[in-house]
């Protein structure tokens, strides 16, 4: 016997994001990282998320590729705006009166901002309370809705590029590396979404010899009609130079 019920009232953002991502022309690209660095950062003090390096590192590699750390608007007559910030979505997978949903926040500047301070914004919002937090007041109000208004008042607000920036920001990071994922694709409704794999200790080679050292997979999907592949390779190859070459000086200064 089958059941057929409505969708979840709290998955309704989900579907309307879904819609409009229908729009982006995706090519995805993959590489693996080294993050004996980072992990010797972790360490030495303290301990941040894998993400929040992550975060950081895309703050200083997009301010250096304005052309990626932008977006599309309009279809006949095309437009390209370039943003003079990074603004970083991030995704959190929680539960909003009982029905595990997907939210997302958006971190500003985290081009300039320091490795402390994204580490605090990150644990501010994965403890924040969904169902009565203010952090989330604006998708409560998207759900109350019906859906056609609801997703009438979505598209209003992603219409223009810095409505986007505000509500999805400038690039997207999501993570599954908190389960047994080596690592996934996904399109976060930036120009450049990055997909964070769990860390796990590999066999690498160095100086021509095998040794074990904690690797992630990071894949880069990217909006064909804003940038090219080689733009794209450009990004996460400068992504996985900062995530292999982390020094902690730079993430004092930020």
């Amino acid at each position: 016997m089958t059941h057929t019920t409505p969708i979840a009232r709290q998955r309704r953002h989900t579907l309307y994001f879904l819609d409009y991502a229908k729009s982006f022309a995706p090519v995805f690209l993959d590489t693996e990282v080294d993050m004996t660095a980072v992990r010797d950062h972790r360490h030495s003090g303290v301990r941040h998320s894998w993400v929040s390096y992550v975060l950081y590192a895309a703050g200083r590699v997009l301010r250096e590729h304005p052309e990626a750390n932008a977006a599309v608007s309009g279809h006949r007559w095309p437009k390209l705006t370039r943003h003079d910030s990074v603004h970083a979505k991030l995704t959190l997978d929680r539960r909003l009166d009982e029905q595990r949903v997907v939210l997302s926040a958006v971190l500003p500047d985290v081009h300039t901002a320091s490795l402390a301070d994204i580490q605090q914004r990150l644990e501010h919002y994965r403890d924040a309370d969904p169902g009565q937090g203010p952090e989330f007041a604006r998708v409560r109000a998207l759900h109350r809705l019906p859906a056609p208004i609801g997703a009438l008042a979505f598209r209003l607000a992603t219409r223009s590029p810095r409505g986007r920036a505000k509500t999805m920001g400038t690039v997207a990071v999501t993570s599954l590396g908190h389960r047994a994922v080596d690592g996934f694709h996904s399109v976060g409704g930036t120009t450049v979404t990055l997909g964070v794999g769990r860390v796990l200790d590999r066999p690498v080679v160095r100086e021509g010899k095998v040794t074990v050292a904690p690797v992630m997979r990071l894949s880069l999907a990217f909006d064909h009609r804003v940038i090219d592949g080689a733009e794209a390779a450009d990004v996460l190859t400068e992504l996985k130079a900062a995530l292999e070459e982390f020094k902690s000086g730079e993430a004092v200064a930020g």
